[in-house]
């Protein structure tokens, strides 16, 4: 077959694998309890050994913390917590030495009440900065009862509207209280914005993941949104805030920026399912984004009422997730960044394997295969690569810090002990917490994360004894050297799996995910099982019977496996992957 559609446009961040960094839970340098920018450095080497080509800081400004960092304060300066600005400059030095590039957080659809900006902005109706957040004036309904200015819903619970006593208007907040809105409709937040950008990448910053950027651009006439949750008076407007009328203005802007300093970008879109409003970000020749991350399969096992509300997940939904994405990307020009787990989401083990103690290792080794040979750029968060696992079971809601679990909790009836059972369960499951929890160095006090006899910002997960980076690295079968080998791979092979085509396999299946690579007459299978029984794939129905070479196996070496692959029926062990070419 003839070469892919977007081979011509070949870039170093299409070859690259990213690695992420929650600095409050990375490494504690100092026995404070909270991980610092001195711990990240510590580490670089190991996230270096790990095949990474990028580096990911997640929020690490001046903030109060009332959302872990994503309440800004100060855009030029670094939270006490974490270190200095000097620090950052020996982080971007590191990571640039051991041949990596370096991401910072851009977030900039809100800021931290307590930024500069909004104190001025509060102040007063005629001050300078007013107009540079969303200030409206109050409804009032027919008992002259005052009203926000419509019935959107707040991610954090409630209304996304707050009254402002001293000055007799309401702020739009999507995010907490305390994380009012910036107005992009006023030029001066924009060129604020920017200049943000040029200071960071004039240190040495090699571009940004931008937090919830589709999210700037509003309806400018802020409408009621639809009635879908009849049992509260607030509903979720995204309709009317997500993708607005101006967002591809905005972006063009940043990307203007991006551009000269050929820097990398990655746009965090939540609330988009159609496919051409995401082009309109990602594609080559639009010069936005470089990609974006895609919420669908982050959402899949919400129910009904959102994120804590109990649903299911098939594997079978995931698949046709992916397959959407990677064919129409591929056919239109556009890039994917694939990702299972993230500082917003639980462990991938638990949510997507849904694997055992006993079969951990198997199913992050098969969740390794199954999603960074597919065309995108792979992002691997902190954790991830030594198999780390949702917090456990027993934990009770005072355990949690999750802004969203903890106002969720709040909103329950106190009496409905069914209801806060219920929750509980979801939270384990779902919480944002799950992915926030300390890393776990060692088997030492605190899992290595810091000092014996400090305690943790957040509790440690109890199996740091046995799932720890030290007894990994030391394991050449470990999760962690099994990543290496798969983002190693992907490079080896760069034409199939980042340039190639993707082909779904046995779509129907839900204890198989396959699917072929191929470019010019290289074809490759990757063959994952997501079960913990020994099963057969039915080789010969899906066109293929027999193996030119074996790439990777999860179980075993390359050479052993060989035989094991020819004929009509493949047997494969619980949460066993296969890369082969055909």
């Amino acid at each position: 077959m003839a070469g892919p559609r977007n081979s011509n446009h070949r870039a170093w961040w299409k070859e690259s694998s990213v690695y992420q960094i929650w600095p409050a839970s990375f490494k504690d340098s100092n026995d404070d309890g909270i991980g610092d920018i001195s711990g990240i450095i510590s580490k670089l080497d190991y996230i270096k050994d790990l095949a990474i080509d990028i580096v990911w800081l997640c929020p690490a400004f001046k903030s109060p913390q009332v959302d872990m960092g994503y309440d800004i304060s100060d855009y030029y300066d670094i939270a006490d917590e974490y270190g200095t600005v000097a620090d950052v400059d020996k982080l971007i030095a590191g990571c640039h030495e051991r041949g990596m590039k370096f991401l910072m957080d851009l977030v900039v659809n809100h800021t931290s009440d307590q930024h500069e900006w909004f104190k001025q902005s509060r102040s007063s109706k005629d001050n300078p900065y007013r107009d540079w957040y969303i200030w409206k004036p109050a409804k009032y309904d027919e008992n002259g009862n005052r009203q926000p200015p419509n019935n959107w819903f707040c991610r954090f619970q409630g209304s996304v509207w707050e009254w402002d006593e001293h000055t007799q208007e309401y702020y739009l907040h999507l995010y907490a209280v305390e994380q009012p809105d910036l107005n992009w409709e006023n030029p001066p937040v924009r060129k604020a914005v920017h200049d943000i950008m040029r200071f960071w990448l004039d240190k040495g910053c090699d571009g940004f993941r931008m937090d919830v950027i589709n999210l700037i651009s509003k309806d400018q006439s802020y409408p009621d949104a639809p009635i879908t949750n009849p049992n509260r008076p607030w509903q979720w407007g995204h309709m009317y805030y997500a993708n607005g009328p101006r967002l591809h203005e905005y972006l063009q802007e940043l990307g203007e920026i991006l551009k000269d300093y050929d820097a990398f970008s990655v746009g965090e879109m939540p609330f988009v399912k159609d496919e051409k409003e995401v082009l309109r970000a990602v594609q080559f020749e639009r010069n936005e984004l470089n990609m974006i991350f895609n919420f669908e399969h982050v959402n899949m096992d919400y129910g009904k009422y959102g994120q804590f509300d109990p649903g299911s997940l098939q594997l079978t939904d995931l698949k046709n997730f992916f397959e959407r994405w990677q064919t129409f990307m591929y056919a239109n020009d556009g890039w994917n960044a694939l990702y299972l787990e993230n500082h917003d989401n639980p462990r991938s083990i638990d949510r997507y394997a849904k694997a055992s103690e006993e079969h951990g290792l198997d199913a992050s080794k098969m969740l390794a295969t199954a999603l960074a040979l597919q065309a995108g750029t792979p992002f691997v968060y902190q954790g991830q690569e030594i198999g780390m696992r949702n917090v456990p079971k027993s934990w009770g809601i005072e355990e949690y810090k999750d802004l969203g679990a903890v106002n969720h909790w709040k909103s329950l009836p106190k009496d409905d002990k069914e209801a806060q059972a219920i929750a509980l369960v979801e939270y384990q499951k779902k919480s944002r917490d799950n992915g926030r929890t300390p890393v776990q160095w060692s088997a030492a006090e605190n899992a290595g994360f810091t000092g014996p006899g400090v305690k943790p910002w957040m509790s440690v997960n109890t199996n740091y004894t046995t799932v720890n980076a030290e007894a990994a690295v030391k394991d050449p079968h470990s999760t962690y050297h099994y990543w290496a080998t798969v983002l190693k791979l992907r490079k080896q092979y760069l034409d199939t799996f980042v340039y190639g085509d993707f082909t779904l396999l046995d779509k129907p299946s839900q204890e198989f995910f396959a699917y072929t690579r191929q470019y010019d007459d290289q074809k490759i299978l990757v063959l994952s099982h997501w079960t913990e029984k020994t099963l057969d794939w039915d080789a010969a129905a899906n066109g293929v019977n027999t193996a030119k070479q074996v790439l990777l196996n999860s179980y075993e070496g390359t050479d052993e496996a060989l035989p094991r692959f020819s004929g009509d029926k493949w047997t494969l062990r619980p949460y066993e992957a296969v890369v082969l070419i055909l």
